[in-house]
C-alpha cells in the first residue's frame, strides 16, 4: 500500500506533464482574455477620458442596455442568417455534394475540382475579400459578364448585400468541408452501397439510406466545426460592406467592433463578445450532446 502512492502519483505526473505546455498556453491566450473581457464587460471601461484610466464598475448596466437596444437584436438576426445561410446550408451543403459527385470520378478531375475549391480556402482573409469585392462591386467581373450576355447590372453588395456576403463566405470556406466528406466517404465500405444497388435502390436511396448513416458523425463534426468559425467571420463581412448599407450585414462580430473601437466604448463591446460567446457555446452543447447520443 505504501509502495502504491508514488506510483499513483507517477501515473498522474506522466499524464499531466505532457499536457502543461498546452495548458498553458489555453491559459494564456483563451482563458485569460476571456476572463479579462467578462471582468471588462461589468465595467464602463472605454478608450478615451476618465474611464480609459479608471473604470468603474456598473454591474449589470452594459448587458439590460444590450437587451433594450433594438441593434443588438438586429445583429442577433443577422448574424444567425448569415451563419445558417453560409455554413450549415452552404458550406456544408456544397462540400458533400461535392465530395459525393467526385467520389468515383478519375483522379484528374478530382484534382482539378480540389484545386479549384481549396484555392479560395487557402487565400488570406483579407486577399479573399479584396477578390469578392472585386468580382461584386458595380465596375466588377459579374456585371461584366451580366453586360456581355445582355443582362442588367447592379450594385450587388447594395441591392442584396446579406445574400453577397453568404455567398462570398460560401465560396471562401467550403474547400473545408470537401475535405472533410471526401475522407469521411472513403471510409464507407462500399459493399454496403453494392448490395443496396443489387437489392434495387437507386443513387438517392442508396446516399440517404446507407452512405449518410455512415458518415453521420463527420457531418456533425463538420458542422460544428463551420458553424463555430463562421460566427466569428468579420474580415470578409467588414472589407465588402462593413456592416452596410446601414446596418443590413451588421452581425454581432461587426457590432462589437463598431461599440468597442469606433465608439469607444470598451465595456459594452465586452459585453457583446460574451453574447457572442454564449451563442458559440450553445451551438457547441447542441452539436456535442447530439455527437454523444451518436456513440
Amino acid at each position: 500500500m505504501v509502495a502504491a502512492v508514488p506510483a499513483r502519483r507517477v501515473a498522474v505526473a506522466r499524464w499531466l506533464l505532457p499536457m502543461a505546455p498546452a495548458v498553458l498556453l489555453l491559459g494564456l491566450f483563451v482563458a485569460g482574455p476571456i476572463l479579462w473581457s467578462g471582468y471588462v464587460s461589468f465595467t464602463d471601461a472605454a478608450l478615451t477620458g476618465a474611464a480609459a484610466t479608471d473604470p468603474r464598475f456598473v454591474g449589470l448596466e452594459n448587458f439590460r442596455r444590450l437587451a433594450a437596444d433594438p441593434a443588438t437584436w438586429h445583429s442577433a438576426w443577422v448574424t444567425v442568417v448569415f451563419t445558417l445561410g453560409s455554413a450549415v446550408i452552404g458550406q456544408n451543403g456544397l462540400g458533400l455534394l461535392i465530395a459525393v459527385l467526385t467520389r468515383h470520378r478519375n483522379r484528374y478531375l478530382r484534382g482539378g475540382v480540389g484545386v479549384a475549391v481549396v484555392s479560395a480556402w487557402v487565400l488570406p482573409e483579407l486577399v479573399a475579400a479584396f477578390a469578392l469585392y472585386a468580382f461584386l462591386n458595380p465596375e466588377g467581373t459579374l456585371n461584366a459578364v451580366f453586360s456581355a450576355v445582355g443582362l442588367g447590372e447592379q450594385d450587388w453588395l447594395y441591392s442584396a448585400p446579406l445574400l453577397a456576403v453568404i455567398i462570398g463566405n460560401v465560396w471562401r470556406g467550403t474547400a473545408f468541408s470537401m475535405l472533410v466528406y471526401q475522407a469521411a466517404l472513403s471510409e464507407v465500405p462500399t459493399e454496403l452501397s453494392e448490395a443496396a444497388e443489387v437489392d434495387g435502390a437507386g443513387a438517392l436511396r442508396r446516399f440517404w439510406h446507407v452512405t449518410l448513416p455512415v458518415i453521420r458523425r463527420s457531418v456533425l463534426t463538420n458542422l460544428m466545426l463551420v458553424t463555430l468559425q463562421t460566427l466569428g467571420v468579420f474580415t470578409l463581412i467588414y472589407v465588402l460592406t462593413a456592416g452596410g448599407p446601414g446596418a443590413a450585414t451588421q452581425t454581432l462580430p461587426l457590432l462589437m467592433y463598431d461599440e468597442a473601437f469606433e465608439l469607444d466604448e470598451i465595456g459594452y463591446g465586452a459585453a457583446i463578445s460574451l453574447v457572442l460567446l454564449g451563442v458559440g457555446a450553445l451551438f457547441a452543447v447542441v452539436y456535442a450532446r447530439t455527437l454523444r447520443e451518436e456513440v
